[in-house]
């Protein structure tokens, strides 16, 4: 026995403490399995002082996934002769069958050898990243999605701790990891699983840092201000906005630019900070009439000019100019790409809340009802269904008798 200096270095790597290492393996667990995990700081100790050289299945896979490198990495030596015991299923990717949802997730297992990584890694790495993405895109923050978007992430750890590569192309394959983990936590902002979503923004920090690129480190900021606005915390949503706008990379590219005074400028909106708000949205709009064509990662697809009227609307929405909010939305809803299927729910819904909002509400009760009928089956987009949720009780607060109020409320009853 001995104490486990491996795993002690790997947790001062990433900043965790014994109780901080224990709340993660429980949320990996729980990620995994869909049941709370129970391990305890005592369990971290015993595997610090090699009491437990090689933990059960699920703890050892959640012990992965946090550090992003095999078990034997970490200093656990498989059962049997220490010396001679073979990795688990050295050829063959193994695959850990969840208790709560059935869901396969398949786990590289470390190679014999540390292959040289190169190019063609990071373009098949971002082969993979750019279908989480369509997927994202179609059925929002589905657990599957999420869960496609961790196991890639950790996959490219994992790679990177067994294989060798240039510095470059360690810092590109950092890159996506940090990438894949942010829209992980989009996943489950979608989805308004908050602890989930704080849990794989952590992770994407350090991997930004470790990749040593702007844009990288944009993305990472521009998920914390999505997070810090579902947690009303506007005053770390602003903070986060600022650390979007002063990387290098917005000040190259007004698109980057464009959404950093964006997200300033919800944050301000939402903590009634009118004008303000409002200078930072018309920096926002402004920057992006600067925009040049040119290539950028996939995430940021999503920001065009249909965004911006999107955002917009979200902007007046919260200053509570529902006329105007509803203006952007109609313009936003014109120009969406048939690709962006969750957001044109998601507006749609927003819509019908501005209608809601305004008294509107048979226009308000249609909106609602295209909004519910384009989610896609297995739609993980708890955004969409909660405001919907809001369009609900405010028909109910009318105190509407109207025929098609009173069916539509009793109707979205068993959706929302």
């Amino acid at each position: 026995m001995g104490e486990n200096s491996a795993l002690a270095a790997a947790m001062s790597e990433l900043g965790l403490s014994q109780s901080r290492l224990a709340h993660r393996i429980n949320e990996e667990i729980e990620d995994l399995t869909g049941r709370e995990g129970r391990f305890t700081d005592r369990d971290v100790r015993r595997l610090l002082t090699g009491d437990t050289r090689w933990p059960h299945a699920r703890q050892r896979l959640a012990l992965e996934r946090v550090f992003g490198r095999p078990a034997t990495d970490l200093g656990f030596v498989p059962r049997g002769n220490a010396a001679h015991a073979p990795l688990e299923d050295p050829v063959h990717r193994r695959t850990f069958l969840t208790a709560g949802s059935g869901t396969a997730l398949a786990v590289a297992a470390p190679s014999a050898g540390r292959a040289h990584l190169g190019q063609s890694d990071v373009d098949r790495f971002g082969r993979e990243y750019a279908q989480i993405i369509a997927a994202d895109w179609r059925i929002g923050g589905a657990q599957h999605v999420e869960n496609r978007a961790v196991d890639l992430a950790t996959r490219i750890q994992s790679e990177l701790s067994a294989g060798s590569a240039s510095t470059r192309i360690r810092q590109l394959l950092y890159s996506l990891a940090a990438d894949v983990t942010s829209s992980a936590a989009f996943a489950a902002i979608d989805a308004k699983a908050r602890s989930r979503s704080r849990s794989h923004l952590d992770r994407a920090v350090t991997l930004a840092g470790l990749s040593g690129n702007s844009g990288t480190q944009f993305h990472v900021w521009n998920t914390m201000a999505m997070i810090a606005g579902q947690r009303k915390d506007f005053a770390e949503g602003a903070a986060a906005a600022d650390a979007m706008k002063a990387l290098g990379v917005a000040r190259r590219d007004s698109v980057y630019g464009s959404l950093a005074h964006m997200r300033k400028a919800m944050a301000l909106a939402k903590s009634r900070q009118r004008s303000d708000a409002l200078k930072a949205l018309a920096a926002a709009e402004r920057s992006f009439e600067r925009r040049a064509a040119t290539e950028r990662p996939a995430w940021i697809g999503f920001y065009d000019e249909s965004e911006v009227d999107g955002l917009s609307a979200s902007v007046w929405s919260a200053l509570g100019d529902f006329s105007r909010a509803e203006y952007f939305y109609h313009r936003t809803l014109a120009g969406l790409r048939p690709e962006l299927v969750r957001n044109r729910a998601l507006y749609s819904a927003h819509l019908a809340l501005s209608q809601a909002h305004q008294g509107d509400l048979e226009l308000a009760c249609s909106s609602g009802e295209k909004a519910y009928s384009m989610l896609t089956p297995g739609s993980g987009s708890k955004r969409t269904t909660d405001t919907l949720g809001r369009v609900r009780q405010l028909l109910v607060a009318s105190g509407s008798h109207a025929r098609e109020i009173t069916e539509w409320t009793e109707r979205s009853r068993q959706w929302i």
